[in-house]
């Protein structure tokens, strides 16, 4: 277990009444994943979307998708998010029945999850034959300047450090994420989200009105010393990257297998020789060139 899921949900119903404040940001990141959808003829009729925070179930609905479901971890950060069925769930325990849709979405919104490759699983039972499964969350890099700027303070006030920004997953781990949880044509990618702030004060309050304060349960939880977000504030204000911070999203896309799909060839039932279409010589194994 690293993350307080009950931390995690108290965080975000505490915020539910200010996201509003970060809805630039989230509309951003949501219309970066969805405009995956153009990529495929497909089109879906019944959607999940998980986390969205009020931005992504109406988007889905302006591309023509009829049934939309949102769901979240925070009853009131439901409610904050407007119109459409909503469903108050846990993304570690996902409350529907096998293949009740064909299209789920989770814009910035598994990265609190203590399970990924279990919630993956869940997500992939969740989606009809050949449904479509787009997510997005922070890679490792996100936030960095900030991670060492609270890591320089607190062992300046302390002589040791406490874990204060959320561990993220690194590109190269997410198409392997898929392909374990049972996902066709995974693929990861990474898109680069650049913020800019006056004051480190602003950056710190985003986080809170996102709902993304720290949930980490390695995390000391005493008080914090009063001077260690204004030290830390000034550590990154004068750091080489400022407090503009950079959001590094993995964009997650796979497939629920079905028959249809693309398949990989056979071992073995190749039809032409690569050395043929690359124009060299094939050399065995150890094999020197000239001999």
């Amino acid at each position: 277990m690293v993350f307080d899921r009950a931390l995690v949900r108290r965080r975000r119903d505490r915020a539910a009444a200010r996201v509003g404040r970060v809805a630039p940001v989230l509309e951003d990141c949501a219309d970066r994943l969805l405009d995956r959808l153009d990529d495929t003829t497909r089109r879906f009729s019944r959607a999940l979307e998980i986390g969205g925070r009020g931005v992504v179930a109406p988007r889905l609905r302006a591309r023509g998708v009829p049934f939309v479901v949102s769901m979240d971890l925070s009853a009131a950060m439901l409610r904050a998010g407007g119109e459409g069925m909503a469903v108050a769930g846990d993304e570690e325990f996902l409350p529907f029945a096998p293949g009740a849709f064909d299209l789920i979405v989770a814009s910035v919104s598994l990265h609190w999850v203590n399970d990924l490759p279990g919630a993956l699983v869940q997500i992939r039972r969740a989606l009809a034959p050949d449904g479509l499964f787009l997510a997005s969350l922070p890679a490792l890099g996100t936030l960095q300047p900030l991670r060492d700027a609270l890591g320089q303070a607190e062992a300046t006030l302390r002589g040791g450090i406490s874990p204060r920004v959320s561990p993220f997953p690194e590109l190269r781990d997410g198409a392997g994420l898929l392909q374990r949880a049972g996902f066709a044509l995974p693929v990861a990618d990474l898109e680069n989200v650049s913020l800019a702030y006056r004051t480190a004060l602003g950056l710190f309050g985003d986080l809170r009105a996102a709902g993304e304060a720290n949930a980490v349960l390695a995390a000391d939880r005493r008080t914090p010393p009063r001077a260690l977000l204004p030290m830390a504030a000034a550590g990154l204000e004068r750091g080489p990257a400022g407090i503009d911070p950079v959001l590094r999203l993995m964009v997650l896309t796979g497939w629920s297998p079905h028959e249809s799909q693309q398949q990989p060839a056979r071992p073995g039932s190749a039809t032409h020789r690569l050395a043929d279409a690359l124009g060299t010589v094939e050399r065995k194994t150890g094999e020197k060139a000239g001999h």
